[in-house]
């Protein structure tokens, strides 16, 4: 059984997420917060797999509640999916950098929703082509000085940079094991050797790093 805490300000929309989830056999709500300090503490008590976070809360915004449970050596296997009113959220950059796992549109079809849940409790990350392209905008308008320091790539191999490269264009391990001439297994292998030499909780921080680095930039080809 997969368990879900809610986190939205609005009591209607906590409800009606709640009815959904519970809706599916595999899926429960374990709790509901009305803003990120509700959040963050239920992340504690219940330890869910799965927060269904809504960034714009009173108290505590989404974007913090995400960093203080990403990041949190008690609950830091709770993943976080971010729920958005609009695609090109502002806070997209920032909250994958605090350890979100996904984003996903509040008028995303309910099936669409329960399968978004489900992939972020088995540990991928649930990022759309319009957030990856938010993300690589967001990034090329900061000025150097306001970028984080970048992770090193001198631990890799030439082998996994160019399957970092792949991953933060958004390929799955099948594409990339067809592209790169590997078997599926071994491109699996790969990026999981990218997120232990990384530090990376998921494919979508592995994005991140590639594009903080340098290794992969908007004018790639």
């Amino acid at each position: 059984m997969i368990r879900v805490v809610v986190a939205d300000d609005q009591a209607l929309v906590r409800g009606g997420f709640r009815v959904l989830v519970d809706s599916a056999a595999d899926l429960e709500v374990v709790g509901e917060a009305s803003d990120g300090t509700e959040a963050v503490a239920l992340a504690r008590k219940t330890q869910p797999d799965v927060v269904l976070m809504d960034i714009r809360m009173p108290h505590l915004d989404g974007l913090e509640a995400t960093r203080l449970i990403c990041q949190s050596g008690e609950i830091e296997n709770v993943k976080v999916l971010i729920l958005t009113t609009f695609d090109l959220d502002e806070y997209v950059y920032a909250a994958l950098r605090a350890g979100a796992s996904g984003f996903l549109l509040k008028d995303t079809p309910p099936n669409d929703l329960l399968a978004g849940i489900r992939v972020v409790a088995a540990g991928e990350a649930l990022l759309a082509p319009s957030v990856t392209r938010q993300l690589i905008s967001e990034f090329v308008r900061r000025p150097d000085s306001d970028r984080p320091p970048p992770a090193s790539l001198d631990v890799l191999t030439d082998r996994e940079r160019e399957v970092l490269a792949l991953v933060a264009r958004g390929w799955s391990n099948a594409e990339i094991a067809e592209r790169l001439y590997l078997s599926p297994a071994t491109a699996k292998t790969h990026v999981g050797r990218l997120l232990m030499k990384l530090r990376a909780r998921d494919r979508t921080q592995l994005v991140v790093i590639a594009y903080e680095t340098g290794l992969v930039t908007p004018a790639s080809p």
